[in-house]
């Protein structure tokens, strides 16, 4: 059941601390002003109780989740929730912040708004995407979750949780910043900006493109009798659909080798099928005596006319012609000639 509402004031109010913003509660607001309820409310940054019992939401602050009386902090003692206890069946184990506290219960809704032409049945895979490539990075940051075992060998500072702590007054400056409003607004403009991308990215390009590799699949036994050998109709991210296709189909993703796709320029290239959708890592790659080879002498030594390249690590290459990338992903299945 929806929550009731403050409604004596013709404003709502969206409520947050003061002081040194972070990402997850600039995103948690930005989201909450995408819905038409929350369109036109009013921010109100504040630790007083009493200021953030009159908002009629309230983030990142107050000490209380419970979302019949939306109230989204994530700072409590005993605190664990995650993507997958507030959304059940979801894999997601990393502690949410008040961005994913938000994202989990009005995600779905927000997508809605920004993508009004989805279906319902295609909003829950952008749905997915979206946490996994954007909101999750900012629950771990938020809540100091590492991201790898040790001592990383390098330190990333330009991400986007950086980039918003960047917006905030220098240590040094007045401790009452007459800027503080604009620079809460700067770094939800900056956020929204982002967050708007990847939502439009993965409803505009990367799901469409799922079709077009369900297709490939299918067809694979057209391109080469062995099944090893699929073929794009046109260049699309692939990797992350394939796995995740082949696993419903119920199809041995080692059992397919090679994916051919045109490039930009006409030409074809002939890529290996990884591990997984972020490896670089594959069972069979083209053939090690073509590997950092080029144009004639490649063309010369794997015996195949219009070879354009083939990378040093033998995971990607290219030819002139479909006939000529077909003719180098069979001859890389058996690589004992």
């Amino acid at each position: 059941m929806e929550p009731m509402l403050k409604t004596a004031r013709q404003t709502l109010q969206i409520g947050t601390h003061d002081g040194i913003f972070h990402c997850d509660e600039v995103l948690a607001c930005f989201m909450l002003k995408q819905l038409p309820k929350f369109k036109n409310s009013e921010i109100i940054r504040s630790r007083d109780n009493s200021v953030l019992d009159k908002c009629d939401i309230v983030v990142d602050v107050g000490g209380k989740y419970d979302a019949s009386i939306h109230r989204f902090d994530h700072h409590q003692r005993g605190f664990e929730e995650t993507g997958s206890t507030v959304v059940p069946g979801k894999p997601w184990n990393i502690k949410l912040s008040s961005a994913g506290l938000v994202y989990c219960h009005f995600g779905r809704e927000v997508i809605h708004e920004l993508v009004p032409d989805l279906s319902e049945k295609d909003i829950e895979p952008i749905f997915n995407y979206v946490y996994e490539k954007f909101v999750l990075e900012i629950d771990a940051i938020d809540n100091g979750v590492p991201i790898c075992e040790g001592e990383p060998r390098y330190k990333i500072s330009t991400n986007l949780s950086s980039r918003v702590g960047y917006l905030n007054p220098p240590w040094n400056a007045p401790p009452d910043d007459p800027q503080s409003t604009d620079r809460f607004e700067k770094a939800m403009a900056l956020v929204g900006s982002e967050f708007l991308d990847r939502v439009l990215y993965a409803a505009k390009a990367w799901w469409p493109a799922r079709k077009h590799v369900l297709d490939a699949i299918n067809d694979r036994f057209k391109v080469h009798e062995s099944g090893k050998i699929m073929e794009l109709r046109t260049q699309c991210p692939w990797k992350e659909h394939f796995f995740d296709l082949t696993k419903e189909l119920d199809i041995d993703s080692s059992s397919i080798n090679f994916v051919l796709f045109t490039d930009i320029k006409g030409g074809w290239r002939v890529q290996g099928v990884p591990e997984s959708a972020s490896s670089f890592v594959g069972k069979i790659f083209l053939h090690p005596a073509w590997r950092g080879l080029r144009d004639e002498e490649l063309s010369k030594v794997a015996g195949i006319d219009g070879c354009v390249f083939a990378h040093a690590s033998g995971f990607i290459g290219g030819n002139l012609t479909r006939e000529g990338a077909l003719a180098m992903a069979v001859k890389s299945l058996d690589q004992t000639t």
